[in-house]
């Protein structure tokens, strides 16, 4: 059996690649990233729920001294019924890229050489390193340091088919979550949730009869 490890967050797209993964008949390491995000025993629920059943248990990576201080309200979570939270107050710097080297290096330690993660192409947020540029660059980098190898299967696609691959896969779809800005609940107003809110509309539209969480 091939094997690999997942970024796992509990949200919708990383939740769906375990699923496909699973499908797959690869044994999965989900490893979850604690970088000191508000959200962070809330997304650690999640993703004990909304993976396989059948799956290994997510491991816990506390890297959350790495933003100790950090003013992103990704990190320091805003009151919501009295601060203004702009989509530039959301960025967490050099994070996804850390992923990557902790993941190659966990991976490697593991001897496995293949690494899953959700990301998608995503624009919003100022997310510079969830961009398909930003990815592009980084396939150079990791090609030329290690034999570890990433695999985004959503990096080129919209939330929507994110969507619709969830509902054909069975993802518990209502239960993951990824929200920016409350730890407890979805606010249902940052970027996450709004691209969540529309692409659940349109695969509902695209797929008769689909049955959204």
């Amino acid at each position: 059996m091939n094997s690999a490890v997942l970024l796992a967050s509990g949200g919708l797209d990383s939740t769906t690649v375990a699923y496909g993964l699973a499908a797959a008949g690869i044994d999965v390491f989900p490893l979850f990233f604690d970088y000191g995000q508000h959200c962070a025993d809330t997304e650690w629920d999640r993703v004990n729920e909304v993976l396989p059943r059948d799956m290994r248990r997510p491991e816990r990576c506390d890297i959350s001294d790495i933003f100790k201080g950090s003013s992103s309200r990704l990190i320091k979570e805003a009151n919501l019924w009295e601060d203004k939270v702009a989509d530039n107050d959301l960025y967490v710097p050099y994070r996804t890229m850390l992923f990557f080297a902790a993941a190659a290096a966990r991976a490697q330690t593991l001897g496995i050489l293949d690494v899953y993660t959700g990301f998608i192409n995503s624009n919003h947020a100022k997310e510079i390193d969830c961009t398909e540029e930003f990815m592009n660059s980084m396939d150079g980098l990791i090609d030329n340091i290690g034999p570890v190898r990433f695999t985004s299967p959503f990096r080129f696609s919209s939330k929507t088919a994110v969507v619709e691959e969830a509902l054909r896969r069975g993802v518990p779809i209502g239960r993951t979550f990824s929200c920016q800005a409350a730890s407890d609940f979805p606010c249902g107003a940052c970027p996450n949730c709004v691209e969540r809110l529309h692409a659940l509309q349109d695969a509902a539209l695209v797929i008769p009869q689909a049955k959204v969480d």
